[in-house]
């Protein structure tokens, strides 16, 4: 009895937690600690564990409500992933030296799409550019 309990609770717990929205700023936060912790890392484990983690938070991003140019976003998260997973095959592949051109390419990419979504600036209002 007790087990059904548990499945039960596990189960209401994982369907309310897909009904949550996300907080798409915190997430991206921790989205660049892991990025950082995969750049900063001297062995292969540790960078597998902080690029799993990477991936793992940009998936999650994927599912965030965009309010602008969402497709762009989503598409650009894409590219990151793609990156990521590049970044891990060459690091387990050739080395954590092998790893730094698809990271270099994923911080090019976060500076890319990035701009989509900066607030506009003084002129941009007043003009209505």
């Amino acid at each position: 009895m007790k087990y059904t309990y548990l499945i039960i609770v596990i189960l209401f717990s994982s369907l309310s937690y897909a009904s949550e929205t996300i907080d798409l700023e915190l997430n991206m936060k921790n989205t660049g600690l892991a990025y950082k912790k995969a750049v900063q890392a001297s062995q292969l484990t540790e960078f597998n564990t902080a690029i799993d983690e990477f991936i793992k938070l940009v998936e999650v991003s994927k599912t965030a409500k965009f309010y602008k140019k969402p497709e762009q976003s989503v598409k650009g998260l894409d590219k990151v992933l793609t990156q990521a997973r590049l970044a891990k095959k060459a690091a387990n592949q050739q080395g954590l030296t092998a790893a730094k051109v698809p990271l270099k390419r994923i911080d090019d990419l976060r500076k890319k799409y990035h701009k989509l979504h900066e607030p506009p600036g003084f002129f941009d209002l007043l003009f209505g550019k």
